[in-house]
């Protein structure tokens, strides 16, 4: 069986500052990364602040996130050379899905375009 990828056993909590950071360097804000991840994974703002505070790693917060919206299969484009459509692994796709939205975000896309509701 293959060895699974690293970012599977990274920290949310880890990962988090870097998707903040490359929103707010485009002027966007944490807010709207946070509605982002909320919309993806179906958390709450609380729940969302609790899974930082324990550090819970990429694979268990998209393993247990409360709903993980429908709409995300709308998601496509490519992300790090990688067309987030064809990743096989479901785990690395949700992974990928989150990494478009933000780069969507900080492309400048209306937060509604984003969560493809516009």
């Amino acid at each position: 069986m293959p060895e699974k990828h690293r970012i599977f056993t990274t920290s949310f909590a880890q990962v988090y500052p870097l998707y903040v950071a490359k929103a707010e360097k485009k002027g966007r804000t944490k807010a709207e990364v946070d509605a982002v991840i909320c919309w993806l994974t179906g958390c709450s703002q609380k729940q969302l602040e609790t899974l930082l505070r324990k550090a819970t790693d990429m694979e268990t917060f998209f393993r247990e996130a409360p709903a993980l919206n429908p709409q995300r299969l709308l998601i496509k484009g490519v992300v790090c050379g990688v067309r987030v459509e064809e990743v096989q692994d479901p785990t690395m796709r949700e992974i990928r899905y989150l990494d478009k939205l933000v780069d969507e975000l900080a492309k400048g896309w209306s937060l509604a375009k984003v969560l493809r509701t516009a």
